[in-house]
């Protein structure tokens, strides 16, 4: 069998089957309903960063690259305590996909040059697009070459500004977007055209495709814990696409992991609402101090600190440590030292977002 060889997009390829299209049916019905979930959190920055946190984890994870819930929090404090490395790589997922979510919405259009700038915030460095020959995947088990991708400059250009193109041009074929980001992720993950980080850019660029065409308003339908749930099917099928392009199982596989995914995360935004509510009562039924500005607090950051509270509040240091304490003392947040530094816990959030 020959080796296989890119096409440029779009195909000349039949790709909406019967199959498929009952499968978008289903998949689309999820993805509104989440849109729709997302709106009755009244401050939405709350599921940007409490969600992305969680993407991130995951994202990281499919890349080996292991962290537990409490060592992401406990970085995202941003004290002077050295952290692990997996969990700076999280905190750099979640940058670069703020960054990228940015970007797009000044823009309107994902370009070559904001992905290699997501690239850059993941993985800390400017290399850019692959220069150098010699990049191949390999089987982790085995050490088997299963594919190699473009290796020459002049290629991998070629190829992601034919992306590029294929992302933002609406015109250029008449897919279901769906479908279009199916296609959009094999070809950037088969194109490869960086040295490192392109599992994670591919991931953004997903839940950024989403955004660009209005089926979400934030970038908030991660595929990652889906992958990480179905590891060894994802590699397989994006495989069977090089080796036998059997466009439609992957093309299946997505779908499902767009509608389940969207069906989790609705459950898990059902669940912070109702949380958020009933702190909500809580707070403003027993304290003085009770403010919006507080709960969104308590809710962006599922660990919390002095610091965080005074810019957020406008107060004093001491009236941030008063209202945190007086929340700790009665069972609501759960007070913890890292150093000299105190941190509180919003246990309940934690217990939503690490089930």
């Amino acid at each position: 069998m020959p080796p296989f060889e890119l096409s440029y997009l779009p195909l000349d390829i039949e790709l909406e089957t019967k199959a498929v299209l009952k499968k978008l049916t289903t998949s689309h019905r999820s993805l509104a309903e989440l849109k729709g979930m997302s709106k009755s959190i009244p401050n939405q920055s709350i599921l940007i960063n409490t969600l992305g946190l969680q993407e991130a984890k995951d994202s990281s994870a499919v890349e080996n690259i292991i962290t537990t819930h409490d060592d992401l929090y406990k970085a995202e404090l941003n004290t002077n305590r050295i952290h692990s490395l997996a969990s700076k790589e999280v905190q750099n997922y979640v940058e670069a996909l703020k960054r990228g979510f940015e970007l797009i919405s000044q823009q309107k259009l994902l370009t070559n040059r904001m992905i290699v700038e997501i690239q850059s915030i993941l993985e800390k460095n400017d290399a850019g697009f692959r220069k150098v020959p010699g990049t191949t995947l390999k089987n982790d088990t085995t050490g088997e070459i299963i594919y190699t991708p473009p290796q020459d400059r002049a290629s991998i250009d070629a190829l992601m500004d034919n992306l590029e193109k294929y992302i933002n041009d609406n015109e250029l074929c008449g897919l279901d977007p769906l479908v279009k980001m199916a296609i959009i992720h094999f070809q950037f993950e088969s194109i490869h055209p960086f040295y490192d980080g392109n599992g994670r850019t591919g991931r953004i660029i997903n839940v950024l495709y989403l955004v660009l065409q209005d089926l979400l308003d934030l970038p908030i339908l991660y595929l990652s814990k889906f992958i990480i749930s179905n590891k060894s099917d994802y590699y397989k099928k994006i495989q069977a696409v090089r080796d036998s392009k059997n466009y439609e199982d992957w093309i299946l596989f997505i779908l499902d992991g767009v509608e389940r995914t969207a069906r989790d995360t609705i459950e898990t935004i059902s669940q912070i609402q109702s949380l958020l509510l009933s702190q909500k009562h809580t707070i403003r039924k027993n304290y003085k101090f009770y403010s919006q500005d507080l709960l969104n607090n308590l809710f962006r950051h599922p660990y919390t600190k002095i610091e965080f509270v005074e810019r957020d509040l406008g107060v004093s240091r001491i009236t941030a440590a008063n209202y945190l304490n007086a929340l700790a003392d009665d069972g609501i947040l759960t007070k913890r030292k890292m150093g000299v530094t105190n941190y509180y816990i919003n246990h309940q959030l934690f217990d939503i977002l690490s089930r």
